[in-house]
This record gives structure tokens, sequence and C-alpha cells, in this order.
């Protein structure tokens, strides 16, 4: 059955009739990111306001593959598991040149894990539970729908006009997070652009209900006999519903390609028959750019308002929950007092990693679109090789999937300790006699030791674990025992064989300064 777009209730702010208090923290847009950025702070004990212009969650599927980072991160701010029952748990890709098979990736080849590689769960559908969770939080969320940003002024703090339907009123606040997604009023209102690549090409995405006894994998076609001389990539989704792109090329009318007797005929050839319900149609050009600096004094852009990078890889929605990951904690600190230069830190780390999503991205689009010349004749032999000579099927890039991406840290690393799990990645599940090991790390710093005990550094949380085989490969490696002290984002700050109380302790000093 479609989904029920069932409105969020609009009142009437108490700024409409008296002048508010400062806030905290202003969060304008009730997407997946700015509701997750206000959850991960009320968990914090910081209160925010969350503004948004609309009442009802995102129209069509949008966003649907969650990695399994992502699934981390929304299992940490409650709804982690809501999203993978009702999602399509999934971890295999596979990518043919018309009709024969010639690359497949697993994304998770390894059990031991809490969370799947890959959900595929609508975008209505997280903030759906990301909107139900954030009334648990009564008295540290504030949700106002229909409330839309019309001018923005600041100094050391942000000065807001909001209209809404009974009239404007003013708000002013210490932080204004912008998570109002590509389009975002406060990008434009302060008079700031994305540096980066428009490409010229068009993709339509159609969601279609349809029964249908596709596999819970990823498919993508490059010049498929259904669609030829193009791209094509198929998804499933939860109630029956299939998501389908399909390259247009750039001379494509936007307007008229997303009309039903345009749309329908070509799903029709896609899937071979008429038996569907068409869903939602969007069309959208290839992006990849970005704001050059995220922080703006205390005005802080999140998610799609500070990147975008065109779909393939599902690195959009993905990159915008790590930019949750790496801000939450930090923006938490300030609003207690402390120094606001750690966000500085939030700006590198997230440019770093929105400058591998979008090198990423980029490859992929002229991979998918190569300019005529080198380009092309690069392409059309690597996928004419890749049915016959394995050396050539990695070269295949229908999108390289989204992995949280490893930060360039500088804390203390002994380099015979195993590369994933090195300063500045992300510290990896293991299963433990009672549960999952991630599900004990996250909120505040934490010295790991595992096959030693733990040595006493005051106001340090410490875990203690025997080397048990999953441990040993992914933390150990040839070694017998070591130490990891692990960031409130669950982010490798530094490891050792082993370490004096001095050293741990001016490791974890480093991670609420601008230095690491």
């Amino acid at each position: 059955m479609p989904y029920d777009y069932r409105p969020f209730p609009y009142t009437p702010p108490p700024g409409l009739t008296a002048p508010e208090p400062r806030h905290k923290v202003v969060i304008v847009g009730a997407g997946p990111i700015g509701l997750a950025l206000a959850i991960d702070l009320a968990q914090y004990g910081v209160p925010s306001v969350v503004l948004d212009d609309n009442n009802v969650v995102s129209v069509g599927s949008r966003a649907i593959c969650w990695s399994k980072r992502s699934l981390e991160i929304l299992d940490r701010l409650g709804v982690g598991a809501k999203c993978v029952e009702k999602g399509v748990i999934w971890k295999v890709g596979r990518t043919f040149h018309r009709d024969e098979e010639v690359w497949s990736f697993d994304l998770q080849p390894e059990p031991g894990h809490k969370m799947p590689a890959f959900v595929n769960l609508q975008q209505y559908y997280v903030e759906e539970y990301l909107v139900t969770r954030a009334q648990d939080f009564p008295g540290l969320i504030d949700l106002r729908w229909k409330n839309k940003v019309t001018s923005l002024s600041h100094t050391d703090h942000v000065t807001l006009t909001i209209e809404t339907p009974d009239g404007s009123y003013s708000l002013e606040a210490d932080h204004l997070v912008a998570c109002d997604g590509a389009r975002s009023d406060i990008r434009t209102l302060m008079g700031l652009d994305f540096d980066g690549e428009l490409f010229e090409e068009r993709f339509l995405i159609a969601d279609i209900e349809m029964q249908g006894d596709f596999p819970s994998e990823r498919r993508f076609w490059f010049q498929p006999n259904f669609h030829p001389g193009q791209s094509a990539l198929l998804h499933k989704q939860p109630d029956n519903i299939y998501r389908i792109d399909l390259q247009l090329g750039w001379d494509a009318d936007p307007e008229a390609e997303r009309q039903p007797e345009k749309v329908i005929p070509r799903i029709e050839k896609a899937i071979g028959h008429k038996d569907f319900r068409l869903d939602w149609v969007s069309v959208y050009t290839f992006q990849c750019r970005r704001l050059a600096r995220f922080v703006h004094g205390p005005v802080i852009f999140c998610g799609d308002s500070a990147h975008i990078v065109s779909p393939f890889g599902a690195r959009g929605g993905n990159g915008g929950l790590q930019d949750v990951d790496a801000l939450g904690w930090r923006l938490a600190a300030v609003t207690k007092g402390h120094d606001p230069a750690i966000l500085n830190a939030y700006d590198r780390e997230r440019q770093h990693g929105a400058d591998e999503n979008l090198l990423n991205s980029s490859r992929t689009t002229r991979f998918m679109s190569p300019a005529p010349g080198a380009e092309r004749l690069f392409r059309d032999a690597v996928l004419a090789l890749a049915g016959k000579a394995p050396f050539a099927r990695p070269l295949v890039n229908s999108g390289r999937l989204s992995v949280a991406c490893t930060y360039p840290l500088t804390g203390p690393d002994d380099p015979a300790l195993p590369q994933a799990s090195r300063p500045g990645s992300v510290a990896p599940d293991a299963p433990l006699a009672q549960g999952w090991l991630i599900d004990q790390l996250g909120r505040e710093p934490i010295l790991l030791a595992i096959g030693q005990a733990a040595p006493e550094v005051a106001g340090l949380k410490t875990i203690s674990l025997p080397a048990t085989p999953e441990l040993q490969s992914r933390y150990l490696g040839t070694a017998k025992a070591a130490l990891y002290l692990i960031r409130p984002d669950q982010i490798i700050a530094a490891r050792w064989l082993t370490a004096t109380s001095a050293a741990i302790a001016a490791a974890a000093q480093a991670i609420w300064e601008d230095r690491t």
C-alpha cells in the first residue's frame, strides 16, 4: 500500500506573542540529518529548536541505501533496530554489461557484526522513526513545523526571522546548524555557494509498486538491451516498492521525462511486464560539489546543505549522518562551556570526508558518462574486457558504495597493529560474551584494553576484554594485547601495545582540542 503521508501538527510558537530567550542550538531542517542531530544533542542533555518549513516527511523514497556505519549511528540514536527490521537487508552488488554479469562484490564478507552491510529503506520511514524518537525528549527537542527562516544575521550569535501561518517572529541562538538540504535557504541567505562539478547528465528515478521476484541485492546495467546506450539501476525496497534509475542524457527535458506517458513505457521495458503501479518519479542532475568551509562562526552546515554528490554509491544521506556523528558531541561540549575551537576539527574532518565522497562520486560519474575521446575509449574497453578478463572487472565503476572514511588523525599509533583499526577509523564491531562491542562504545571517551588490564586514568572510562578470535583479527593482529582510546563518536583516537597512564591521559585530552 502507498505510504500514508500524515501531516505533523503545527503549533503557534511562543515567539509570536513574546520574545523568546536565546536558545543554545537552532537546527533548520527536520529531515534525517537535522532530526538525528537534535536527538544526538538531546542524549547529551542539550536542548534544541528544530525548524522546518514543511509539515510532512519527504515525499518519495529519496535516500534509500543506509550503510552499516549509518545503521550503527542510528542505533545509538535509538532507531537502528527499527530500520533494520523494516528495511531490506543486502550486501551483494552485481554489475552487468548488456545482459552479461561482469562484476560482483560482497560488502560484508565476514560475520560478527551487529549491523548488516546495507539496508534499503525509504527516507520517509527513517524520518518517521526519528520524529517519533524525538518525541521521547520533551523539553529538549522543540519541533516546529511550518516555520520558515526568511532572514538571518550573525555576530557572536545568530538572529533569525521566521515566517509561520500565524505571522512572523524573531529567534536568537548561540549556534545555528543548517540541515536544510541541497537547496538550503540558510546557504542562500548567507550568500554562499558550492565549489565543484556539475555534470552534464540526467537520470530518471522511479519508485514502482509490484510483486517481483528480484533478489535483495543491487543490480546495475551498462548499456542494457532494455535501455540501449545508457545505464540502469534496480533496488528492492520494503512494501513491494522497487527503485529504478534510468540514465537519460543531458539533452532530456526534465519536465517531459517525469510525465507518466514517458515514464511508464520505459519501466515496462526494464521489468518486462506492465503489472506495476507508479509511486513516485523524479529527474536529477549529477553534482559533486561542496562549500569551501562548513563552519562560519556560529553557523554550521551539515549534510546536503554542506555538500552534494551524485547518488551512485549512496554517499549523500550516509555522509550526512557521519557529519552528525562528528558534530554532535563537539557541539554539545561547546554549549556546556568548552572552547568553540573544537568545532574547527569538525570542519576539517568532514571536509576530508566530503572530499573522499566527491572523489569517488566523480570517478563513478565519469565512468558512467565518459567524455568523448580517451575517457570513452577506456570505459568501453573496460566493459568489453570485464566479461573475459578478471583483471578488468574491479575497474568497472557503477558506484563505490559508502563506507566510513578514515580521518587523518595524528594520535599515538603502533603500526604493528591491524590497519583496519588505525587511528581515525571507526572502531570495528565484534561479538562479546553478552551483546556487541559497538554497544559499549560512544557518548564519552573510552579506553579499551584487549588482552591486558586497563591502566587507571582519572576521569576516563575503561573496558577490559579477553582476546577473542574476532578481537584478535580486528584489533590485535599478531600482538597479544593492546590499548585503544576511542572517541565519543566511536572513532579510534590512539592505540598502543602498552602505555603509561600519563601518555593515555595526554591523548585523551587531545580529543577535546583542535589538534587531532
